[in-house]
């Protein structure tokens, strides 16, 4: 079976996923997890080791029991010693075995958080636009589906085969100790055991990397057709995007079915592989018996080792395959690494002046959204941007708020860039406000703290209260201390937008951008939610992306933009009078309303 086609990387479903680490470094990353838990590693193999110890006694004595009976002796005192050994062993085996899985579980669960944790606070502080152009299909299914996967590689793989193979490496010695040439039939299973492995393990890394891409995107085109769900029906793209994202699974069915078949053939292939051993065993140990070079207690021990050397190698070569899998998905948690950090600079602004020259952006290579845009906004003042959907101006709101760095132009905050401002620097002093929200799982108490954690009792209550949030907080039944998100209270998405805006009003940037801040409230509500917001942010920068054009009439200068660029700009009676595109707009909005 011949490997499907691999996925486009320049479709736009695969172009814009994050990083993939190659094999190298995640063989690197390992070796520095094992030196970073070595102590717990230590403990998982002098354990095992005893056990290990432990399980080579009892062929031993089985094999001293079959000769005595052979030569003759059949007296209880050496049958019962031989039993009492045996026994002894078997305690001390299961003890040491079940303490050295024990450890490996603690060792697998230690790995598994420090590679949580570090993956965690590598994706918190990734560029804003790198994970916009991502989307949330490729980190998703990083975070969930990867994690998983790995966490079972993790907690069960590596413990397993660290067991195994210090078992197989105590048994094979014993047999070698007990009967040297008789080890030698070990070798008839290398030759199918090494062919099979070579061609399974040339194939199978870069299989189950094709097949967790090809997941990834599944998620990616799920997701990117619910958040433009309006939009496909809308424009009648439905059955276009339907047959995309069939397209799209199609493509990861075809590997998962290869990853199928090649386990398929390994596994029966090393299966049948196990058996010649046993059988040369026999029939070499037989041999040796008439030619009086073994005795039968070596024959004995002999294939009692072999029978018990299967069952480590097949553990290991088992699991082994399992870490393929984990492999792949930690190459991808491992990719994150890789996304490079922007250049930045540490001098904090002097001001909250911003002054924006030849502003050029574009979401994909030679499509620019922003062509050329000038624009100043001095301490203080209230701006709203205005213009027809699709123009560009949330795009003009996101790189004022240093979500994106321009492609050419510049955007300075305080005579600084601020595009190369570290990100918590930018968000001490400018704020995003949009529609997109989420409600952290905790209290109502916890979801404020995010943004100001030594914030008093009162803090919290005036920063609900300046955006009417008050009434249905107060009600709750443990006020401040009411559960919500997943598993408590649920808000609705009125509520849980007051609850964003509340910690926006307690974080206390200088600068606020807001691009549909209020659009989950009806008119009315969102009027006077703008309103009190208006007393709370007095002194404050705001500007506001105007979808409701009643923002606009507030605002102390308008800017229309239309295909990128700055139609007009000035207060809202000038626009109105000037009789241009702003106020085509005004009436075209008076008009509906």
């Amino acid at each position: 079976m011949k490997p499907p086609e691999p996925f486009d990387m320049t479709s736009p479903a695969q172009a814009a996923l994050l990083p993939v680490s190659e094999p190298p470094e995640v063989r690197r990353h390992v070796r520095r997890l094992l030196r970073r838990h070595a102590r717990l590693f230590g403990w998982l193999i002098a354990l095992n080791s005893v056990a290990a110890i432990a399980s080579v006694v009892g062929p031993q004595v089985l094999g001293g029991v079959v000769q005595r009976l052979q030569d003759g002796d059949t007296s209880t005192t050496f049958a019962n010693r031989a039993a009492l050994i045996f026994l002894a062993a078997l305690i001390v085996q299961t003890a040491f075995t079940r303490f050295a899985r024990l450890r490996g579980a603690v060792l697998g669960e230690t790995i598994l958080a420090d590679l949580r944790e570090s993956f965690l606070r590598r994706v918190v502080v990734l560029p804003p636009g790198v994970v916009e152009r991502a989307g949330t299909g490729d980190l998703v299914t990083r975070t969930t589906t990867d994690v998983d996967r790995l966490s079972w590689a993790v907690r069960m793989a590596v413990p397993e085969i660290t067991i195994a193979f210090g078992t197989a490496v105590f048994v094979l010695g014993a047999l070698v100790l007990t009967a040297p040439a008789m080890a030698l039939s070990w070798l008839v299973a290398l030759p199918p055991i090494v062919v099979v492995m070579r061609w399974y393990f040339r194939r199978a890394p870069q299989a189950y990397r094709r097949e967790m891409a090809g997941y990834a995107s599944v998620n990616a085109e799920v997701a990117e057709a619910v958040d433009a769900g309006r939009t496909l029906e809308a424009y009648r793209l439905g059955p276009a995007r339907v047959d995309r994202t069939d397209a799209t699974i199609k493509r990861w069915i075809s590997w998962e079915r290869y990853t199928m078949f090649l386990r398929t053939v390994f596994f029966p292939s090393v299966e049948i592989a196990y058996v010649m051993p046993l059988a040369a065993v026999l029939a070499l140990g037989g041999y040796l018996y008439t030619q009086g070079h073994v005795d039968l207690a070596q024959v004995t021990a002999a294939v009692l080792y072999t029978q018990m050397l299967i069952e480590p190698v097949d553990t290991m070569l088992m699991w082994y395959d399992e870490l393929q899998v984990g492999q792949a998905s930690l190459a991808r948690l491992l990719g994150v690494n890789e996304v490079p950090d922007p250049e930045t600079d540490d001098h904090e602004p002097t001001d909250a002046e911003i002054v924006a020259r030849q502003v050029r952006f574009g979401y994909r290579d030679g499509r620019d959204v922003l062509h050329g845009v000038d624009m100043d906004v001095e301490p203080g003042e209230r701006i709203a941007i205005v213009g027809p959907s699709g123009a560009g101006k949330s795009t003009l709101g996101r790189l004022l708020a240093g979500l994106h760095r321009p492609r050419s132009g510049s955007i300075e905050m305080g005579g600084v860039e601020l595009g190369r401002l570290p990100t918590e620097t930018v968000r001490r002093h400018v704020a995003l406000v949009t529609q997109e929200h989420h409600v952290f799982v905790g209290t109502v108490r916890d979801n404020l703290l995010l943004a100001q954690p030594a914030a008093t009792d009162t803090d919290l209550w005036s920063a609900l209260a300046a955006v009417d949030a008050t009434d249905w907080v107060s009600v709750l039944p443990s006020g401040l201390d009411s559960r919500v998100g997943t598993g408590g209270g649920r808000l609705s998405p009125a509520q849980a937008q007051q609850l964003a805006l509340a910690r926006l009003v307690l974080a206390d940037p200088h600068t606020l951008v807001l691009d549909e801040a209020t659009s989950l409230l009806d008119p009315r509500a969102a009027r006077h939610l703008e309103q009190s917001l208006g007393a709370v942010l007095e002194g404050r920068t705001v500007i506001a992306i105007a979808h409701r054009l009643m923002t606009a009439h507030d605002a102390e200068r308008v800017i229309v933009v239309e295909d990128g660029r700055i139609a007009e700009a000035g207060s809202h009676d000038a626009l109105v009078a000037a009789g241009g595109a702003y106020a085509a707009l005004w009436r075209s909005w008076r008009d509906e309303g």
